[in-house]
């Protein structure tokens, strides 16, 4: 049995129209979950998006009541608590320098809490602004919280937000050989579903270990649709500073598969690409920064490329633009150097990386993914919780 509630709102499920009312996020409409947690000993899965208005979640809560030895423990995952975390840095266990609540991370060695860390908790809320792609990994430390949860009888209240890749489905569904903390579930690359209607099909689908079912409440976002324009009130993780770069992530991300440069160690990670021998007249030069780019791929040295920054499709954002990886392999002239093993692993199959070697272009790529993407259409319309922007 699927063990799933949605707050209502006003009477009915929070899919209004965008022109009615400016969006709030399940965070926002703290009426709708105080009252669950009134009394109980909580745990937090948050980080610096976990936001009320221009307030931090934890200090919001404890100035609306919530008193501090109710809330026992804050879950971090990468970035850290308060998103001052490079990518991929190993994250240590702490306390909160604001509040003096222990946090533990879940990133690095440690993602999935331990019983013993759960010990005496009755309920986990967590809040954490995702942006849609699947090698994103706030998606994953969802699963092990929910497993966690489950495993441990403690109710989960998940408060969701917008994702600002929403309103399409695109890019090859992963295969289970490919299975890793940046691609845990059989989703495409693009899944069109915010994190609370994600946290509906984890556990509906069964993909919790051994089928386990987490009680799970999801707190919805208020007059949201997919597909709609949402401008991130905080940026997500160092390297998505700005909206134009969480809509290029999902084309773009796959250049961390590669010996190019992503853009990382500048002040464009994910709107350029680059490597010192390809050719153009576009060129940066990456630089270690603190807290978001540690020892980025090429440091000190000038890679020539792509600058993407003004590239803006037409017809709106609506499918992974593979036209950037496929220009950049053939431009670059060592062709058997060009991937990395980790590409295999962002695309979450093998066929990707062989389609660009063989030569495939950009419309073959994509017609080899519509079998599988129709079939996970039809699955997600299951679990959405919000209306679609037509």
């Amino acid at each position: 049995m699927l063990v799933l509630s949605y707050i209502i709102l006003n009477g009915m499920m929070a899919a209004c129209s965008p022109n009615e009312a400016p969006v709030r996020s399940g965070a926002d409409q703290m009426d709708r979950y105080l009252r669950l947690i009134d009394g109980k000993r909580i745990a937090l899965v948050a980080n610096h998006t976990s936001v009320v208005g221009k307030s931090h979640l934890v200090d919001t809560l404890l100035g609306s009541g919530i008193e501090k030895d109710q809330i026992i423990k804050v879950f971090a995952p990468e970035h850290g608590f308060r998103g001052d975390h490079a990518a991929g840095v190993q994250i240590e266990d702490g306390t909160d320098r604001q509040t003096g609540i222990p946090v533990a991370s879940l990133y690095g060695s440690h993602k999935k809490p331990e019983p013993e860390e759960l010990a005496g908790i009755e309920v986990m809320l967590f809040d954490l602004q995702d942006v849609g792609a699947r090698f994103y990994t706030y998606i994953s430390t969802l699963h092990y919280v929910m497993e966690a949860c489950a495993e441990n009888g403690i109710s989960l209240i998940l408060l969701d937000r917008p994702n600002p890749n929403g309103g399409y489905v695109d890019g090859p569904v992963l295969d289970s050989a490919f299975k890793s903390f940046v691609g845990m579930h059989p989703i495409p690359v693009v899944y069109g579903l915010t994190i609370g209607e994600l946290a509906g099909m984890i556990n509906g689908e069964g993909w919790l270990s051994k089928g386990v079912q987490c009680e799970l409440t999801v707190i919805p976002c208020a007059n949201y649709i997919h597909g709609q324009a949402y401008s991130l009130p905080v940026s997500p993780s160092p390297n998505l500073a700005n909206d134009h770069a969480i809509l290029m992530y999902p084309s773009t991300c796959f250049f961390e598969g590669t010996v190019l440069s992503e853009g990382r160690g500048t002040d464009m990670p994910f709107e350029v690409y680059g490597h010192p021998e390809l050719p153009g007249a576009f060129s940066y030069t990456p630089e270690s920064i603190p807290g978001i780019a540690r020892n980025p791929k090429f440091e000190g040295q000038v890679c020539y490329g792509e600058d993407l920054r003004s590239f803006t499709p037409e017809g709106g954002w609506s499918r992974i633009h593979l036209k950037f990886l496929l220009e950049a392999y053939e431009a670059f002239p060592r062709k058997e150097e060009f991937f990395t093993n980790y590409f295999n692993t962002l695309a979450g199959c093998d066929t990707l990386r062989m389609q660009v070697e063989a030569g495939w272009d950009e419309e073959r790529i994509r017609a080899s993914w519509k079998g599988e993407l129709e079939q996970y259409k039809v699955k997600r319309r299951k679990y959405l919780i919000y209306d679609e922007n037509d």
